[in-house]
C-alpha cells in the first residue's frame, strides 16, 4: 500500500514536471537586459517622484521608450548619462530647477470667512475659492507639504511654504496639489522669460515698473543685508540698473502703498546703493548663461533697447551681434544724458559687464548704409532686432528756425558729448519742459551762459522730472512759463540774435489731460539769444530703411515716424524681425525701452526655438484694480531718506561732476525697513490686534 502511495505520488511529479517543462517552453517571456542594468545605475529610493511605481517601473518605463533616460528626479547628471549610454541615447545637460513659492501673504494675509472644513488646500479651495481674502495668496494648509516626497517643503512661522532648495529635485509634485498656483518649478530660462501675470503675487509697485522688476523682492534682500542677492534679482530684469540708479523717474514710486502713510519708499535710490556697490567693489558678480544654442541674431542700436534685448538673448544661450552708427554704445544714455547725471565711466563700465558675457558690438556701422537687412540675411542671422531710437529733433514750427544758432536740444547734447564744443554764447533760451531741455538748460550754465527756459504752459504741467526742476533753479536757470516761439530774428549774416516769442494761456485740456497752451493775441515780444535751443520733441530717423532715401519702406510705419509691430510680441511686418525702445513707442522713458527691450529678445527666443510666440491670457498689461487701495492702517510714520548731494553752489555751475550721490549702507537699509513688502492686498502692519487665524504650523504632515 505504501509503495502503491509512493510510486503514484512519484508519478503526479513527474507529470507536472513535465507539463512546467512544457510550460515553460511555451510561456517564457525573455526580460530585456537593459532592465536590469538601467535599474543599477537608478538610486533604489523607489519615492515614485518620477511618476512610476518605484524605480523598477522607471527602468521599464526607459526600456519601453515611455519615460526620457532623464526620467529620475533623485538621480544625478552622471546617473542620467550612464542610463542614456545604455540606451544608445546622449543627454543634454539640463540647467538646475527648483520649485519656487510666488506668495507673500500667509498668516498676515486676512480671511474673507471662518473656515471649519478639511485641512486640506484643495478641499478648501471647493468652497467659494478659500478662506483667503487674497484671490491669489496661499491658503496656508500645507497639502504641498504632505505631496512632498523629499521633506523639501515645510510651514514657515509666517504661515508660507518654505522650500529647502538642498532637498527639492523639482518633481512638480508640489505645483500639482497647489490649487492657487502659489508653487511652481523654474530655472534661470523660465524667470527671465516669465512675463508679469495677473495670478501672480504684484505689489502695486511691480506692477507699475516697465521692466518688471521684483521689487519687494530685491528690497527684502537688502533689508537682510543680502545686496549681492538684491543685484541678481535686478539683473533678472534690468541689465543697467547702474544707469537706471541714476536716470530713472520712478513710476514704480508712484504706486507705492507707503505714500498713503508718509512718503513713498526710495526704491530707485536703493537700487543705486545695490548698483553702485557692485560697481566700487573691483569685481563683477558672474551671470550665467544658457547653454550656445547656435542661433546669431542681429541687434541694430546699441541704445537701452539693444542692449536689453543683446544681453537676455545672450542669457537665453543665443549669440547676439550689435550694430551701431556711433563711435560708443549707450544710444541716448551716452549721447543725451549729461555727465552730471550719469557719469560716463559709470556707463562704460556697465555696458563693458554686458559685452563680456560673450555679445559682439560693431561701431560706427550705420544701418541702410553699411548693411541692410537683406544682407544681414546673407550673413546668416537667424533673427533681426532693430532698436535705432529717435535722434532727429521736431522743430518748433517757427519762421527762422533753419538759421545758425539755432540747434536741437538732442543735437546740441549729442554734440557736447563728442567733445565738439558748441557754441553757446553769452545768452542762451531753451525751448521745451522735458528732461532734454532741461538737461539742455542746465549743461549750458555748466558752459557759461545764462540760460532761460520757455515752456509754454505752466511749471506744473512740466513733464521734466521735479528734482530735474529744482536742480535747474538752484544753478540760475530762468523760466519764462506761459510763452512759445512764433520767429526766429537773424541778423545780416544769418545768424539768430532774438526770438519772438507770444504770451500764452491754459484753456481746456487737450488729450494729454493737459490744458491746452492758447495764443493771446498782440502778445508778441522780443528775447535777446546767442543760442536757441528747441527740446519740444523726438522722432525716429527712418531714413535707413529706404534705399537711398526713396523707394518703399519695407516695415509698416506710423505717422508718428515709428515701426508698427505686434503690441504682444514685437513682431514687425517682416517675419522675424522684431523692434523696441523709442524706435517704435516714439520718445519715452530709459526703463521703458529695457522692459520692452527683454520682452522683445522673449518672442525672438521662442521664434527660434519653436516656432510660436506664447502670450499667455492672463498676462498682466495695466494695473490690477482691486490691489489700488489707499487705506493703509495700523503702520508707523517713518522719515524717507534722502540722496546726499556731492556739489554743491557754484562748483555745481562750472563742472560735469556727478551731482547726486549714493546712501550710505546704514541709510540704506533703514529706507528698505521703510518697505511694507506689499503683495496684491496684504502689507506688513507695525501695530495690529490680531483676529483669529488658525495655527498652521504644525498641520502638515500628520494632518
Amino acid at each position: 500500500m505504501i509503495l502503491t502511495s509512493g510510486l503514484t505520488l512519484f508519478g503526479i511529479g513527474l507529470l507536472a514536471a513535465a507539463i512546467l517543462g512544457v510550460a515553460s517552453r511555451l510561456l517564457f517571456v525573455k526580460e530585456d537586459p537593459r532592465i536590469a542594468l538601467i535599474e543599477d545605475n537608478l538610486p533604489g529610493a523607489n519615492c515614485g517622484g518620477c511618476g512610476f511605481p518605484g524605480c523598477s517601473g522607471a527602468a521599464a518605463a526607459i526600456v519601453a521608450g515611455k519615460a526620457p533616460a532623464t526620467v529620475c528626479i533623485v538621480s544625478d547628471a552622471e546617473a542620467s548619462a550612464r542610463v542614456a549610454a545604455i540606451m544608445g541615447q546622449e543627454v543634454l545637460e539640463r540647467e538646475p530647477e527648483l520649485a519656487v513659492r510666488d506668495c507673500t501673504g500667509g498668516l498676515r494675509a486676512d480671511d474673507a470667512f471662518h473656515y471649519e472644513g478639511a485641512l486640506d488646500c484643495r478641499a478648501a479651495h471647493l468652497l467659494y475659492g478659500g478662506s483667503k481674502a487674497c484671490p491669489e495668496g496661499c491658503l496656508g494648509l500645507g497639502t504641498c507639504v504632505r505631496a512632498c516626497p523629499f521633506d523639501a517643503i515645510h510651514m514657515g512661522p509666517e504661515g508660507l511654504p518654505v522650500i529647502d532648495p538642498a532637498q527639492c529635485k523639482a518633481c512638480g509634485n508640489c505645483v500639482a496639489a497647489c490649487p492657487r498656483g502659489v508653487i511652481a518649478v523654474s530655472g534661470m530660462t523660465a524667470r527671465l522669460l516669465h512675463l508679469n501675470q495677473t495670478t501672480d503675487c504684484l505689489a502695486p509697485c511691480r506692477q507699475k515698473c516697465p521692466a518688471q522688476i521684483n521689487i519687494p523682492r530685491y528690497i527684502e534682500q537688502i533689508k537682510a543685508g543680502d545686496y549681492d542677492g538684491a543685484v541678481m534679482t535686478i539683473k533678472e530684469r534690468n541689465p543697467l540698473l547702474v544707469t537706471c540708479g541714476r536716470v530713472c523717474p520712478r513710476p514704480c514710486e508712484t504706486m507705492c502703498r507707503r505714500q498713503y502713510v508718509d512718503e513713498t519708499v526710495g526704491i530707485n535710490m536703493l537700487k543705486r546703493f545695490v548698483a553702485d556697490r557692485e560697481l566700487h567693489s573691483g569685481s563683477r558678480l558672474p551671470v550665467p548663461c544658457a547653454k550656445d544654442t547656435g542661433k546669431r541674431v542681429a541687434v541694430i542700436g546699441g541704445g537701452p533697447a539693444g542692449l536689453s534685448c543683446a544681453y537676455f538673448l545672450r542669457r537665453l544661450g543665443h549669440s547676439p551681434v550689435i550694430f551701431d552708427a556711433m563711435p560708443a554704445l549707450g544710444g541716448q544714455t551716452r549721447y543725451g544724458i549729461p555727465e552730471y547725471r550719469l557719469p560716463k565711466a559709470d556707463l562704460d563700465w556697465e555696458i563693458q559687464g554686458i559685452l563680456d558675457l560673450g555679445i559682439e558690438a560693431r561701431l560706427n556701422t550705420k544701418f541702410g548704409k553699411d548693411f541692410t537687412l537683406a544682407s544681414l540675411r546673407e550673413e546668416g542671422f537667424d533673427a533681426t532686432f532693430i532698436g535705432i531710437g529717435a535722434w532727429q529733433a521736431s522743430g518748433m514750427y517757427a519762421e527762422g528756425e533753419d538759421l545758425d544758432g539755432v540747434m536741437g536740444g538732442i543735437e546740441f547734447l549729442t554734440a557736447h558729448a563728442l567733445g565738439q564744443k558748441p557754441e553757446t554764447g553769452n545768452k542762451v533760451i531753451v525751448v521745451g519742459g522735458g528732461n532734454t531741455a532741461i538737461d539742455a538748460a542746465r549743461t549750458c550754465v555748466r558752459l557759461g551762459a545764462e540760460v532761460t527756459l520757455m515752456y509754454r504752459r505752466t511749471r506744473a504741467e512740466m513733464p521734466a522730472d521735479v528734482e530735474e526742476i529744482v536742480g535747474a533753479e538752484d544753478e540760475g536757470v530762468k523760466f519764462r512759463f506761459l510763452a512759445a516761439p512764433a520767429r526766429v530774428i537773424g541778423d545780416e549774416n544769418g545768424k539768430a540774435t532774438h526770438l519772438e516769442f507770444y504770451e500764452m494761456e491754459l484753456g481746456e485740456p487737450d488729450d494729454s489731460g493737459r490744458r491746452r497752451p492758447v495764443k493771446k493775441e498782440g502778445s508778441e515780444q522780443r528775447m535777446e539769444a546767442s543760442l536757441i535751443i528747441p527740446a519740444i520733441g523726438q522722432k525716429p530717423d527712418l531714413g535707413c530703411l529706404y534705399d537711398d532715401g526713396e523707394g518703399e519702406c519695407p516695415l509698416e510705419t506710423t505717422r508718428w515716424q515709428t515701426i508698427v509691430a505686434d503690441p504682444d510680441t514685437f513682431e514687425t511686418a517682416i517675419p522675424g524681425v522684431f523692434t523696441a525702445g523709442d524706435v517704435y513707442t516714439g520718445p519715452d522713458l530709459v526703463i521703458s525701452a529695457i522692459g520692452d527691450g527683454r520682452k522683445a529678445a522673449r518672442s525672438i527666443h521662442y521664434h527660434l526655438t519653436r516656432g510660436d510666440i506664447p502670450v499667455p491670457e492672463t498676462t498682466q498689461k495695466g494695473m490690477i484694480p482691486y490691489t489700488l487701495f489707499k487705506e493703509i492702517d495700523f503702520v508707523e510714520r517713518k522719515k524717507r531718506a534722502v540722496l546726499p548731494h556731492l556739489c554743491h553752489g557754484d562748483d555745481r555751475n562750472c563742472t560735469f561732476n556727478e551731482v547726486e550721490g549714493s546712501l550710505s549702507e546704514e541709510e540704506a537699509r533703514a529706507e528698505a525697513d521703510r518697505c511694507l513688502r506689499c503683495g496684491l492686498v496684504c502689507y506688513d502692519r507695525d501695530l495690529r490686534e490680531e483676529p483669529f487665524l488658525p495655527d498652521l504650523r504644525d498641520q502638515t504632515k500628520d494632518a
